[in-house]
Formats: structure tokens, sequence, C-alpha cells
């Protein structure tokens, strides 16, 4: 038996579990994906490092993590993958022989989807919003496809500033990256727009970019799929722009968790399926 899981808050509405289950299945496996989500009554007095430990000794195979905890559940891993340490996030642990190897899918699972949704399109100067976990990982992803200019803003400053530093180190210096405070000096100069942000989510409605600032002429991404309309997505549907939501990066990177977990290749198209149908299952 595979068993594996989510470590989170505010993730109910995930599909992962979904996911994960039908396509371990598809391969004939005897596979189980549970929600631990820290915002639930059972588990309001537990911590991330407390869950991650309980499930390692349950024996499972790994767990996925989730927001608010992909920086900091670094610390109580062994191993860290190349990708990971230079995100400075984890959303996939894996235990093996009694160690914990960190790992960020996040990275293969946003590059995979904005590879097939915005081939093509402009992409001299994108604005990220968040720099959090999943900023972290967009904003690699960005880059390594070939971003010109990325700007980064944050409701914290600092942390904004972490991340800016670290992938001037490994991309280049301050022309390939920059933080920003203002979007109106910016805002008629987009190419495209990337919300890592929680700003949207179930649990925390609203946009994080405003409406007025959006044009045709602009593409716009979202990481968040719980609701998978968000409040941005809509106002920019609304004004002309082609969009991208967070379905790409949630089923691409279940994919790539589900190898690491099993040693199995996925087929993401089945997962793909599968994302889609959960609607149809979870309202029957």
């Amino acid at each position: 038996m595979v068993r594996v899981g989510l470590i989170g808050r505010g993730i109910q509405l995930s599909r992962t579990p979904f996911m994960h289950e039908t396509e371990g299945r598809r391969q004939g496996l005897d596979y189980s994906y549970c929600l631990i989500d820290l915002d639930e009554p059972e588990h309001a007095a537990t911590n991330a490092a407390q869950a991650l430990a309980s499930v390692e000794n349950q024996g499972f195979a790994g767990v996925n993590v989730t927001f608010p905890f992909k920086q900091s559940i670094m610390e109580h891993v062994h191993d860290v993958s190349e990708a990971a340490q230079a995100v400075g996030a984890v959303n996939t642990i894996v235990f093996r022989k009694g160690r914990r190897i960190g790992h960020n899918t996040d990275v293969t699972g946003f590059d995979a989807g904005f590879r097939r949704c915005m081939k093509g399109r402009r992409l001299e100067t994108v604005l990220l919003l968040g720099a959090g976990g999943a900023g972290g990982a967009v904003a690699h992803a960005l880059l390594e496809y070939g971003v010109g200019t990325l700007l980064i803003l944050d409701t914290l400053p600092d942390q904004a500033t972490a991340l800016t530093e670290r992938l001037r180190s490994r991309f280049g210096g301050k022309a390939r990256v920059q933080t920003v405070e203002q979007l109106e000096d910016i805002a008629g100069s987009l190419d495209g727009i990337v919300n890592a942000t929680p700003v949207g989510m179930a649990k925390s409605p609203g946009c994080p970019f405003p409406k007025h600032f959006l044009s045709g002429r602009i593409w716009v991404a979202d990481v968040i799929y719980f609701p998978l309309e968000t409040e941005l997505l809509a106002a920019a549907r609304k004004a002309g722009c082609l969009t991208m939501s967070g379905a790409e990066m949630a089923i691409f990177q279940a994919a790539h968790a589900f190898e690491l977990f099993t040693g199995l290749q996925a087929d993401s198209i089945a997962m793909r399926a599968s994302f889609d149908a959960y609607d149809d299952v979870a309202g029957s």
C-alpha cells in the first residue's frame, strides 16, 4: 500500500487527493492520499513539524506541503533537491530509509502549464505577485523560460527583497530581477502578470491586482485553483486578457509528485481528466 498526503491550511477543496488516488488505481496500486488540514479542529494543536513526524511514523511514502508551510518545512528535512534549494521552498517530501528528502515540483509544474498555455506570448516584462514559497517556484520557472525582466511585488518588502537577491545570484543582476512597490509606475509596461499570493483563495477572497490596470494586451496567470475561477482571472477575462488558471500548475506538479512517491511515470493527460471530473464526482 502507498500512503501519502498533503499538509497545509484551508485545503478541504483540494483536488490533489482525487488526482493521485485515481492515477494510483489506474496503475494498479493500492494508493491512499489524505488531507492533513491544520485548520481543522482535530489538528488544532498540531504544527507542521509534528504533522510531518506523525505521517512518517505511520509509514507514509511521503507528503505534499502547501500554504503556508513550503518555506518553514525546509528546517525539518534531511536532504533538499537542487531545485528546492534554489527556490528556497519544498512542496514534496519523500521518506526514504529514515531520511526526509525535500523536492519542489511547483517549478516543473508551473513550467509545463505555462508552456502549454502561454507559448509565443511576450515575456519582456512580467510582474510576479507574491514572494513566498509558490512565488519562488514561479519566479524560477519564468526566468528559466526566458522572461526578460521579472518584477516582484509582495506585501512583505523584506520577503520580496530576499527572493530578488537569490534570483539575481542565479539568473543575473538588477536588469533581470527587480522589486517594485508602486504599480502605477509599471502597469503600462507589463506583458504579463502571475499571482502567487493566497489572495483569491476561498479562505482569502479578493483581487491582488487593481482591475483598472488590466487590459487585453497582457496575459494573466494564477496559481490558485480553489476556486478555479478567481476574482483576478474573472476580471482579466472581462478585460480581454489571455488567462491561465491554477489548474495547470496543480496538475503537472501532482504528476511529478506522484512519480517521486511511487517511482512510476504518471500520465498527466489522465490526471487532467481526473482534475476536470472532480466536481462531478464530489457532487454525486
